[in-house]
């Protein structure tokens, strides 16, 4: 797909939850296409602390609207500045970057997994085959109900299944530890989170002999391949996460050797 480099406007700026906050940014020309897995390195204006540019998860792309959703975590400098944006300010973004999540075939039942705020992919992603005729069942993990993140966005393209560390909403414990595990079968799974958690879910789709992909987290700077910052190894060598990911099969990794 084609790189752009554009200055998006804030449509809205929405605080989630005290250490989130949903971007939703507007162009006056149509915006490119992107697929569900892709993400964005944004420039931080006026940050003496932040001087790369941050890779953020496309969350959502509104085509009716012509918008795209971010959802920052905000834990540093240069994330917490993006906090602050609201309606009306710039936000200068390059994008689409990486390769996404392959395109559903024949495969009806997908289970997407997600923890903390490695749900954000998922959402685009849930819409995308849920526009296809796909079964979505959303897996979500947090610590507690109040780090759950955009149920009812979620609600609207497929079952939404909750599991917390407190047992304050869904059940108790990891996503792995999910009944649904042990009680239905799918045809594909897709995760990002935290990397345990994803190690874990590659463990169980290879258990149960199930396609799985997985959108790695490794630390990024360019987005474009020239820093060798987030390389990961794999059964093909060494590749750089940013450009040749951040979506891999689990086949493709070494996490199951």
């Amino acid at each position: 797909m084609k790189k752009c480099i554009l200055d998006l406007t804030v449509s809205s700026a929405e605080k989630l939850h005290e250490r989130y906050v949903l971007l939703r940014l507007s162009h006056h020309d149509k915006l490119p296409e992107m697929c569900p897995g892709q993400f964005v390195e944004v420039l931080i204006d006026n940050s003496p602390t932040t001087f790369l540019r941050r890779p953020i998860s496309i969350c959502n792309v509104d085509r009716e609207k012509n918008e795209l959703w971010l959802l920052v975590a905000m834990i540093g400098d240069g994330t917490r500045r993006l906090g602050r944006l609201q309606k009306g300010d710039r936000l200068n973004c390059v994008l689409p970057l990486g390769h996404g999540f392959g395109a559903p075939s024949c495969k009806s039942r997908f289970l997407l997994v997600g923890g903390g705020v490695g749900v954000a992919p998922l959402l685009f992603l849930g819409a995308e085959l849920w526009s296809r005729g796909c079964d979505v069942t959303f897996l979500l993990g947090a610590r507690t109900e109040g780090d759950l993140l955009l149920l009812s966005e979620f609600g609207r393209y497929g079952r939404v299944l909750l599991t917390t560390e407190d047992g304050s909403a869904g059940e108790r414990g990891f996503v792995t530890n999910h009944s649904v595990l042990a009680e239905e079968h799918f045809d594909q799974i897709c995760s990002c989170g935290p990397t345990p958690m994803m190690k874990a879910v590659a463990h169980y789709a290879r258990e149960h002999q199930t396609d799985c992909e997985v959108s790695l987290e490794n630390m990024m700077a360019c987005g474009l391949g020239a820093c060798l910052c987030c390389v990961e190894k794999t059964t093909e060598g060494n590749v750089c996460v940013c450009k040749d990911g951040p979506v891999f099969n689990i086949n493709q990794l070494l996490w199951l050797s």
